[in-house]
């Protein structure tokens, strides 16, 4: 795909509903261990992605590690909302076979991915395949692991395996990976959601995610 033909990216929530999650996610009444908003983010759209729906229940104990301590009934309707929004907007997006905007710029420069937001994006990502990970392998394990390579790698959590360590000191092909990040996900989207008598447009968890705060 050209660029010009490269669909501009879309947002998934507006700046001011992603910065009310941030707050939220970054407050003391959330469990220290919960995914922080950038790792929300990359949360929900593998769950959006994902080959069959996991239930609200057990995302949401997942993503916040526990229950948090809503305010009141209307806080947690506002909240839960807004995070369900976003992951019905990028089914939405992504069905339209356009791409989603991510909550970081393409580029990772001289910072490791997993010292960046782009880290913790997939590290929150991989958490969502975590979630239901025979969905994602079972039906062709080798076409799964291609296709999910470049969020593991870029992800830190494989790095003390040898292969993947070898693949992730190569920055080139890294800064390739994050270039086409939203690409990425719409090419798994095709794969998962896109039945297969419909033409596509587009050709072992090691630990925990790691939950570094958003970058502000």
């Amino acid at each position: 795909m050209s660029d010009a033909e490269t669909p501009l990216p879309q947002p998934l929530l507006e700046d001011a509903e992603l910065a009310l999650l941030d707050d939220f996610l970054d407050s003391p009444r959330v469990d220290p261990d919960a995914l922080d908003l950038i790792g929300a983010h990359g949360f929900l759209v593998a769950l959006a992605v994902a080959p069959r729906d996991v239930s609200a229940a057990t995302w949401i104990t997942e993503l916040f590690h526990g229950d948090p301590a809503f305010a009141d009934d209307a806080e947690r309707e506002t909240l839960l909302g807004l995070l369900e929004r976003l992951r019905h907007n990028a089914i939405e997006v992504l069905e339209a076979g356009g791409l989603p905007e991510l909550p970081f710029a393409l580029e990772l420069g001289e910072v490791p991915p997993p010292e960046s937001p782009i880290g913790d994006w997939c590290a929150g990502f991989m958490e969502g395949v975590f979630l239901d990970e025979p969905a994602w392998f079972t039906d062709d394990e080798e076409a799964a692991a291609t296709l999910l390579l470049p969020f593991m790698l870029l992800s830190g959590l494989f790095d003390d395996e040898p292969d993947m360590a070898e693949l992730a000191s190569d920055a080139m092909r890294l800064e390739g990976f994050v270039s086409q990040l939203p690409e990425l996900v719409l090419d798994l989207y095709l794969h998962y959601r896109v039945p297969t008598e419909t033409p596509k447009t587009r050709p072992r968890r090691k630990q925990s995610a790691g939950r570094g705060r958003a970058k502000r």
